[in-house]
């Protein structure tokens, strides 16, 4: 099984390292056959190629690959589109057409957090809405008129939304059998009211699902007040984004949040981390890998479920039992968890603990 790893900006190559560490360790005990082949993109590709993605490195992924674990990416430091400055995300997400951003979050008792009780699963959208960049067949959802004006288009689906709910109840049904729409039809009457519309329409064929539908705010709200009652969560893109990193936040860290993108109907997966690029802290070996640990584990065990091999599965599972024992200790955690382990030592803890 090939794995394509794109190491990208930041600290996304000293992360990338401490996960690899790991995979290479779950390889063995496994006996899995992976094998990781190192591609360029971000200011790598930038600087090398004019442009931070490459169209012949999506169809590499596409074509030659079975896996993807993607590195953290300075976007907002990137040129223009004009100059070779692509969003790598969108460009793995719509080239790949990976349209469910799969985000659980759990808080773990052993780990300060905000909400206990919490374990939940945010099934985002991630091939249109508010995103320009993803939003059209040629240009972009966003244009100014005149110079004291911005528009911005917005784009919901029948496909994408009944797809993406489809997911979400799949989902559901393996877990505890509860699954929230999260909308603002009460002022984007045609959009929001197209998403429940395919929502209410993948629930009849789900009667074993309890359904919920919770306007924006409502539920930003609610997810302090009571996380421990949500299940799986589905939104379309904006949505989903901005309540992952909030479930994130409170149930820990958004340093502890795997995450994939992944297409159930082609079989790619890609596994990314849910944080960014932090170039204050690159090159000085203090980053926190979990997340992007816990996004190639999360990686493995989709693989496995779609494809009925059950060692993949088993060595999803392993790595993130170990990623617990070494955060129960709160001595080998990282800084950013009042710890003082670096990010080379706690993918080897890590990869130790898989040995066990």
């Amino acid at each position: 099984m090939r794995i394509m790893t794109l190491p990208c900006d930041g600290i996304g190559p000293e992360i990338m390292a401490a996960t690899l560490a790991v995979l290479d360790t779950a390889n063995d005990r496994f006996d899995l056959s992976l094998s990781f082949h190192e591609e360029e993109a971000g200011f790598t590709s930038l600087k090398k190629h004019g442009i931070t993605l490459r169209e012949e490195t999506l169809d590499r992924a596409r074509r030659d690959f079975d896996g993807v674990i993607l590195g953290t990416q300075s976007h907002m430091d990137y040129p223009p589109l004009a100059q070779g400055g692509r969003n790598v995300s969108a460009g793995f997400r719509l080239g790949l057409d990976l349209y469910a951003n799969v985000r659980p979050a759990l808080s773990r008792e052993f780990v300060a957090n905000k909400a206990p009780g919490m374990d939940l699963v945010i099934m985002r959208e991630a091939t249109e809405g508010f995103y320009p960049d993803r939003n059209m067949h040629e240009g972009v959802g966003e244009m100014m008129p005149d110079p004291d004006m911005a528009l911005s288009v917005r784009k919901i689906t029948r496909r994408a939304s009944t797809r993406i709910c489809e997911q979400a109840f799949k989902l559901a049904m393996r877990r505890r059998k509860k699954v929230a729409a999260i909308h603002k039809a009460n002022s984007f009457l045609m959009t929001d009211g197209l998403f429940l519309e395919c929502f209410r329409d993948v629930a009849k064929q789900y009667p074993a699902v309890e359904t919920e539908e919770i306007i924006v705010d409502a539920f930003a709200a609610l997810l302090v007040r009571q996380p421990h009652q949500y299940d799986v969560i589905v939104a379309s893109n904006f949505y989903g984004d901005i309540l992952s990193d909030l479930a994130s936040e409170l149930s820990g860290s958004l340093g502890l949040a795997g995450s994939i993108n992944a297409n159930a109907e082609t079989g790619l997966c890609c596994a990314q981390a849910q944080h960014g690029s932090a170039p204050d802290i690159a090159g000085q070996n203090i980053a926190n890998p979990t997340s992007l640990i816990l996004s190639a584990a999360m990686m493995l065990s989709w693989l496995g479920e779609q494809r009925g091999i059950d060692t993949l599965q088993q060595a999803g599972l392993a790595i993130e039992a170990a990623v617990d024992t070494v955060l129960e200790n709160p001595a080998t955690r990282t800084r950013d968890l009042g710890g003082n382990t670096n990010t080379d030592e706690f993918g080897r803890l890590v990869a130790a603990q898989l040995k066990l």
